[in-house]
């Protein structure tokens, strides 16, 4: 069993090696001879990857560089992540539901789509002074600004995925003595499994880009709160080096739901998006 897994997964790594290595190197040659990218991005300025890998090092075990950053990755990692998962936890218990709501029901997508439509367009941004004035510094408003990131994305996407569920199977499910409530259940929601699974991918990432802007606000601890730290006292190592742990954490995040999903199918072919 274990074989036949590895053999699926190292041409996939393989594959996806190339790029990475590609953008190291360029981006360690524009450091070292000073490129000048198009928008006047300046690679001079930019800490050099073995910088950058070192500092991530240091932030992780201490013995580098012995500043008050050292050793506290795990400090600032667990602080992000309760924050993401809080408010993305949220907005999927809210946003599912209410996404099949409105895919199944007309009167309640007459009477939630123009608001939904109204709020949405709003930047998350535009939400962080008042945020800050309703809820205050600290975890609750940074997971407020996180949840709504992250619900609108689950919404729409689950009302497509569940709009567009072929009426032939409720109408068999029908004939099969299956009553609309379990219908909704057994039929619809596994058929707009997909589309589900997409939202939610898509708000995950939301919430980590979004987790930055909520951890500017006051808070000491956590991945944005050190990178603004960094920024005030001009340790650009320190800047890339947050950038690089939320990428990999978001990719571990998406990875997860994909995970939890094939799970919870045993293996059913329902995510041919996420392979």
């Amino acid at each position: 069993m274990i074989m036949p897994r590895v053999k699926k997964i190292v041409p996939k790594v393989l594959l996806a090696l190339p790029v990475p290595v590609l953008v190291v190197i360029l981006w360690s040659q524009g450091v070292k001879y000073g490129w000048t990218l198009p928008f006047d991005i300046r690679l001079a300025r930019v800490p050099s990857p073995t910088t950058v890998m070192r500092r991530i090092a240091d932030l992780a075990f201490g013995g580098y560089f012995d500043d008050p950053y050292s050793a506290m990755l795990w400090k600032h990692t667990y602080a992000s992540l309760v924050r993401v998962f809080s408010g993305f936890g949220l907005a999927a218990l809210i946003g599912v539901p209410l996404g099949v709501l409105m895919g199944r029901s007309k009167i309640a997508s007459a009477m939630l789509e123009p608001t939904i439509n109204l709020i949405r367009p709003i930047p998350v941004t535009a939400w962080v002074p008042l945020t800050l004035i309703m809820i205050g510094i600290g975890d609750r408003s940074t997971i407020f600004l996180v949840f709504l990131a992250a619900l609108f994305p689950i919404i729409l996407n689950t009302v497509t995925a569940v709009e567009q569920v072929p009426e032939r199977l409720l109408e068999a499910a029908a004939m099969l003595g299956t009553s609309k409530g379990k219908a909704l259940w057994k039929v619809v929601f596994p058929a707009a499994l997909p589309g589900i699974i997409g939202g939610l991918r898509v708000a995950v990432g939301l919430a980590w880009a979004l987790l930055v802007v909520g951890e500017m606000t006051g808070i000491t601890v956590g991945l944005g709160a050190m990178i603004t730290e960094a920024k005030n006292v001009s340790k650009t190592d320190l800047i890339v080096a947050g950038m690089f742990i939320i990428g990999i954490l978001g990719f571990l995040s998406d990875r997860l739901i994909v995970w939890i999903v094939k799970l919870v199918a045993h293996g059913r072919p329902i995510l041919p998006t996420a392979k």
